[in-house]
């Protein structure tokens, strides 16, 4: 099922979950320590990279999850890549992707089809400090507050509209390491929530704001 949008979840399903990194997958090994828990309203059903090295496969493999390599250097283009990728996703159903440190642009055709099923954690407070080097952005504004912000992804970068945020105070003599290890503690506890809202369907994409689904 790579088009169309959400459905509503029923009581009791687990949503079947694709997660897409490029590297160790520090916020992939949260999520997929939460769905541990039968209660959690997701499953991980894959585990997929761009890149053969990235640490983070052996991670899943070590969990028990489903593993494709997609290496974008393979393919002529993004619409080849992408095309690939969608493949992969539907042969193993998936419903929900998540994207944890994957370090690839989609096309907006692809973030589109995905549109309402695709997440992204951003380490800032979006709007605030896109792109990159978010800690070092937030350092150099002089900000008291810093975090993270988990969001469904649309064409434009790091735009999407927001599920969920957490705060992360700015201490005096902090860098770019220290900030960013207590946000990235942050991302590890906000990400599985944000994710278990929008399984459960207790929260969804409606046009182009979240809506917050009553019980």
């Amino acid at each position: 099922m790579s088009g169309g949008t959400a459905r509503p979840a029923d009581p009791g399903e687990r949503r079947r979950v694709a997660i897409l990194i490029s590297g160790r997958g520090s916020n992939m090994a949260a999520l997929i320590e939460a769905a541990r828990d039968p209660t959690y309203p997701a499953t991980i059903a894959l585990v997929l990279s761009n890149r053969a090295d990235a640490a983070g496969l052996a991670t899943a493999e070590a969990a028990g999850i489903a593993t494709v390599i997609v290496d974008h250097r393979a393919y002529r283009d993004r619409s080849a890549f992408e095309a690939e990728i969608g493949r992969a996703l539907d042969a193993h159903g998936v419903e929900i992707v998540c994207l944890a440190g994957f370090m690839r642009i989609f096309t907006a055709d692809f973030a589109e089809r995905w549109r309402g099923r695709m997440l992204n954690v951003h380490p800032s407070l979006l709007p605030a400090f896109k792109g990159l080097r978010p800690h070092a952005q937030a350092l150099a504004a002089g900000a008291e507050l810093h975090g993270c912000t988990v969001h469904f992804v649309v064409p434009d970068l790091d735009s999407g509209p927001t599920i969920a945020q957490a705060g992360v105070p700015v201490l005096p003599g902090d860098d770019e390491a220290s900030l960013g290890a207590r946000v990235l503690e942050a991302e590890h506890r906000l990400y599985p929530e944000a994710l278990a809202a929008v399984a459960a369907g207790r929260v969804r994409l409606a046009g182009s704001a979240v809506e917050q689904v009553p019980r």
